[in-house]
């Protein structure tokens, strides 16, 4: 599409379709995993494994999806929006239909946690990606519509996987749930590019030169009658074709100078990634020396170890209290109020008179108060409002970026916020397993969350007593930057 064709759709009427479906491919694709902890009690019913063990396919599939990002993103910008959505659909649908009939639980650690991770994390970055390319002047409005798509998703699907589940079994669960999410592909559809991926860029780039290599002027290479003499007189001596060939093509110039010219094309360009892959080393290297990069980085592996459990196992701890019988999910409580956490703390991040690192060092310590006082609730009402809180505090999400750039700036975001990514996938991981271990050892869930809630407050003590003193050494080096809307969404689709 042409630059004027481009700036005509900008905001324009084709753009809120593309928020429709992407929030559509988010819902779809997220439902399931955000909802995974109304999945949980079956499994175990099913397998008779220990709740830690269970607890990995859960961990694993919001975990892979992070540490994946930078994977997904390059597939996105290579590839393109719609074939990575197509192909994120196959991966999510057929992950699910295949953990209808895993026979265990190591099983459904491939099928479910990294099939279907993997294929979440291509729809996330697809959808932030194209969602970006067709907004400028309100982009923060459309991605705030179409990330709630995974919080909405959470919210029915615990219900509706509920409802399967008593009707159809675990496996019809499964299959009904895949089968929805092949609807992805159609999310594909109205996904029209406003900017060639970079695969085909670099396919049009190399048939140019091909074709300029060709076009070379007959005169300019004129043909010696040795050559024909030669092969006449080869055929004579009874030489093969292929020796002929072979002959031809070592003593033809032109031959020659193209193979030496793609030796030489094929050394700069690994000379090239290089100096790239060495940039990106140094530069990493460079942020982890940064002290409150380190603490926040450290905060936010703490908090994805204390906060994501619940999600998790909220719904087994209502089921072993017999509050669970004809009542709304906690998992579905937890999933809403995160997606209004995301909306809530991100206009109060963008309000001047408030410091996003206070804000966000607030939510942290908020919720290991929170994960404390769980053990102390023993009936629905208070585990309702308890998981409320924490869904509410783990919108948080929402304004890592705010809280990356004021320490990094804005030319570092995209790169600190990888490795950010990282550690939060990191903690993710290793949080459900971990108090599944807790609940094995000890057969009760109160060890477990005084765990979490204190490795959330560890993390916030982190960020309190590291960040906090330089706070304004940081807030006079990286001021708050003014955003400057343009059309290259690369930075903000790996943000997002």
């Amino acid at each position: 599409m042409t630059p004027q064709g481009s700036e005509k759709v900008l905001d324009g009427g084709w753009a809120w379709v593309i928020v429709v479906v992407s929030f559509l491919g988010q819902f779809l694709a997220y439902g399931s995993p955000q909802s995974v902890g109304v999945l949980y009690p079956a499994w175990l019913d099913a397998f008779q494994e220990g709740k830690g063990m269970t607890a990995w396919v859960g961990s694993l599939v919001s975990g892979v999806g992070l540490i994946a990002s930078p994977i997904c993103s390059a597939c996105v910008v290579n590839f393109g929006a719609r074939p990575v959505t197509i192909f994120s659909g196959v991966m999510v649908a057929g992950g699910l239909m295949l953990s209808a009939f895993a026979p265990n639980v190591q099983f459904l650690f491939f099928s479910y946690g990294i099939v279907v991770g993997i294929g979440c994390g291509l729809v996330y970055a697809a959808t932030v990606t194209i969602t970006c390319q067709y907004f400028e002047k309100r982009r923060g409005l459309a991605l705030g519509i179409v990330t709630t798509g995974t919080s909405v998703g959470g919210f029915l699907y615990a219900t509706v996987q509920n409802e399967l589940i008593e009707l159809y079994g675990l496996e019809g669960c499964l299959l009904i749930v895949g089968a929805l999410s092949l609807n992805l592909m159609a999310c594909a559809g109205p996904m029209r590019p406003l900017q060639l991926p970079g695969y085909y860029l670099k396919q049009k780039a190399a048939f140019e030169r091909t074709e300029e290599t060709l076009s070379i002027k007959p005169e300019k290479l004129p043909v010696s009658e040795e050559p024909l003499k030669k092969s006449l007189t080869s055929v004579e001596k009874g030489l093969t074709v292929n020796d002929m060939l072979i002959n031809g093509d070592t003593k033809d110039p032109l031959a020659y100078e193209r193979s030496f010219l793609g030796g030489s094309a094929l050394v700069k360009i690994i000379k090239k990634k290089q100096q790239a892959y060495a940039k990106y080393i140094h530069t990493t290297a460079e942020l982890m020396h940064d002290r409150v990069f380190v603490s926040l980085c450290i905060g936010l592996f703490l908090f994805s170890l204390g906060a994501f459990p619940p999600v998790i196992y909220m719904e087994d701890v209502a089921r072993s209290l017999g509050l669970i019988e004809g009542i709304i999910p906690l998992v579905s409580i937890v999933a809403i109020m995160t997606g209004v956490g995301k909306l809530v703390l991100g206009i109060m991040a963008d309000l001047r008179w408030i410091n996003s690192l206070h804000l966000y060092t607030f939510t942290v310590f908020g919720t290991g108060l929170v994960l404390l006082v769980i053990p102390v609730a023993k009936n629905y009402v208070a585990l309702a409002i308890l998981s409320g809180c924490v869904g509410f505090f783990s919108g948080n999400w929402s304004i890592t970026p705010y809280v990356t750039t004021k320490i990094v700036g804005i030319e570092l975001l995209t790169q600190a916020y990888g490795v950010l990514m990282f550690f939060g996938g990191f903690g993710i991981m290793l949080g459900p397993p971990v108090v599944g271990w807790f609940y094995d050892w000890m057969q009760s869930y109160d060890l477990a969350f005084y765990f979490s809630g204190g490795c959330a407050l560890l993390g916030g003590f982190t960020l309190m007593f590291s960040a906090l003193p330089c706070l304004e050494k940081h807030k006079k080096e990286n001021p708050r930057p003014e955003i400057k809307y343009t059309s290259n969404c690369d930075k903000v689709a790996s943000v997002a």
